[in-house]
């Protein structure tokens, strides 16, 4: 089976404390919130920054987006440095600088802002805009993940398993992704899933190994699509069933992932699960080589004897 465990970070948390703000409509709305902005309202400056980063009421432009949130972000507005902070990791409206993008999430963290701490976690885990340091990371993870940020807990999950920053620690790494799959949070669900079909950290279990990889896989996880192929190719956990398998497969293959175009390949070489087929076969198999699957190179090889 795939066992992989993901980066903690992604991307920046694009919108955290806007469900905490009215609804910008357009007009008169966009009128008064620009005169109280101007007058240096750090709460209004922040909902007119969100409104033209979002193009909520007026035209979007992230360059008047940066300005009003900078403006709310030098007042000590927790929600526009943690949006500055990410205009700056992304490029959008400034030039991109991964430096300032930690500064205004430290900014923010500092505040206590949950998101802001998982984001500048992820700076330190990946050495951006400040020296690599898992400890640090984790330390950020933490502080997000003890807040219930699914990101963070996930993300400190991973560092457990993979003894990043922290001693490596099975058991906790479960417990976290267990924190983070209960919110939903697919990557949690796929390690979660992982972590039974090993037994590590839990005792392995083979249907709840499933039961997450099916969760993560509605959710259009590629990984979790092709682990819950290969479980019911293999019938561990589930009934053995090719046609679901391929089902599964082409799921995982059609977002491009190597391993499941070449076992879909593999499937329509032998016809199991859908009608035999050498010439699909040979397809899927060519664009798993493509990626650099040793398996798919090996079989157009065979294929071409």
């Amino acid at each position: 089976m795939v066992a992989a465990f993901f980066p903690l970070f992604v991307e920046p948390v694009q919108a955290a404390g806007v469900a905490r703000t009215s609804q910008v409509s357009r007009g008169s709305v966009i009128i008064e919130l620009q005169k109280k902005a101007e007058a240096d309202n750090a709460a209004t400056q922040f909902i007119l920054g969100f409104a033209y980063s979002q193009g909520k009421g007026v035209a979007r432009d992230y360059e008047k987006a940066v300005f009003w949130y900078q403006k709310a972000a030098d007042q000590g507005n927790v929600y526009a440095q943690l949006r500055l902070g990410s205009a700056y990791y992304l490029g959008q409206g400034v030039p991109r600088d991964y430096a300032k993008a930690v500064f205004w999430w430290q900014k923010a963290a500092d505040q206590g802002d949950a998101d802001a701490q998982y984001d500048l976690g992820s700076a330190y885990y990946l050495g951006q805009g400040v020296p690599q340091d898992y400890e640090k990371a984790v330390f950020w993870s933490q502080k997000a993940a003890d807040q219930g940020n699914a990101d963070a807990q996930s993300a400190l999950g991973s560092a457990y398993y993979l003894g990043q920053g922290v001693p490596q620690d099975y058991e906790k790494a479960v417990f976290w992704y267990q924190k983070a799959a209960d919110q939903g949070y697919a990557d949690a669900q796929f390690n979660l899933g992982n972590a039974y079909h090993d037994g590590a950290g839990i005792p392995q279990d083979y249907g709840k190994a499933v039961f997450w990889y099916q969760k993560a896989a509605n959710q259009g996880l590629a990984t979790a699509q092709l682990n819950l192929g290969i479980a019911y190719a293999n019938g561990m956990g589930v009934a053995q069933d090719y046609e679901k398998a391929v089902f599964w497969y082409q799921k995982a293959a059609d977002q491009g992932l190597a391993a499941a175009q070449s076992n879909l390949g593999l499937a329509y070489y032998l016809g199991k699960g859908v009608v035999q087929d050498k010439g699909i076969a040979r397809f899927w198999f060519q664009q798993a080589a493509d990626k650099g699957n040793a398996k798919a190179k090996e079989a157009l090889q065979k294929l071409s004897y």
